[in-house]
């Protein structure tokens, strides 16, 4: 039987909160959102309704499903709000990228692509454009797309970011001598900003030689962990270093990775995506 929506009920301060159905991985696994304890989704519904078709308030909304995971939610809001504003680059974008989580790849290489002739000069566009053709094993593209990311990136942090991901997809695209290079735009003295983007910099240090993976690799959440924040380092990092393993002929190595990435919970990761789709191209 197939279910569009479960719901998990949960008592919380005398109150009642849904969760839904959002995707079944390649590994069998089933996702579910979050509930919404803050409210943030009734109280964009309840602007939505005085003015219901008004596309900055369902981009509103449709931000306020994203930030508890409601991912399929999102796509239909923001489907509902192109179908207003159908020229909207940023609305293509959010839903481009809303499609990456639930793993509909081809929807969001469309969504994007058609976002990079709208926006162009937005980093967004290029970056989830990168991932939309990286998931589906695209690698030369993705390159150009992330090699857009880095030179559109309008901070370091978003620059060291998009470089992690420009040196993965030429990798896999067997560029060794163009990847080399890639990792030049992350010079020696170049430090991140935001404290987030420090385990990026690290796996950028690591594909440098100049940081043991011992040091970049952070700990691995314990089985109970239920923090995304701590659970989202080990994922993009562990991914990261099990793709070296892969350039460097050690296959066996790479799947230990992937397989400790997936035993957590934050299905959102790109992290946790790519290391599900490498341990499912091996079933």
């Amino acid at each position: 039987m197939t279910i569009a929506r479960f719901l998990c009920f949960l008592a919380l301060g005398g109150a009642v909160f849904a969760q839904t159905f959002q995707v079944t991985s390649k590994l069998g696994r089933k996702f579910y959102s979050q509930p919404d304890t803050k409210g943030a989704v009734t109280e964009a519904q309840k602007n939505l309704a005085a003015d219901p078709k008004n596309p900055a308030l369902l981009l509103k909304l449709a931000q306020a499903q994203i930030s508890i995971a409601e991912d399929q939610e999102a796509v239909e809001t923001l489907t509902r709000a192109l179908a207003i504003s159908p020229q909207d680059g940023d609305l293509y974008t959010e839903r481009g990228h809303r499609y990456l989580p639930l793993r509909e790849f081809a929807k969001a290489r469309a969504d994007l692509t058609r976002a990079a002739e709208l926006t162009p000069k937005k980093m967004a566009v290029w970056y989830h454009l990168g991932l939309s053709h990286y998931f589906l094993t695209e690698f030369s593209q993705a390159a150009d797309a992330f090699q857009k990311a880095v030179e559109t990136a309008p901070s370091t942090d978003e620059r060291i970011n998009a470089t992690n991901w420009y040196y993965a997809a030429l990798r896999r695209a067997g560029k060794t001598d163009e990847a080399a290079k890639a990792l030049g735009a992350v010079p020696p003295e170049m430090t991140n900003q935001a404290p987030h983007t420090k385990f990026y910099l690290n796996l950028v240090r690591y594909f440098q030689g100049a940081m043991p993976e011992a040091q970049a690799l952070p700990a691995e959440p314990s089985a109970d962990n239920k923090d995304d924040e701590v659970e989202l380092p080990f994922d993009t990092v562990g991914y990261g270093i099990g793709n070296w393993y892969i350039y460097n002929g050690h296959p066996e190595k790479a799947q230990e990775y992937f397989r400790r990435v997936v035993k957590g919970h934050v299905w959102l990761t790109w992290g946790f995506i790519g290391s599900e789709l490498e341990l499912a191209r091996k079933h």
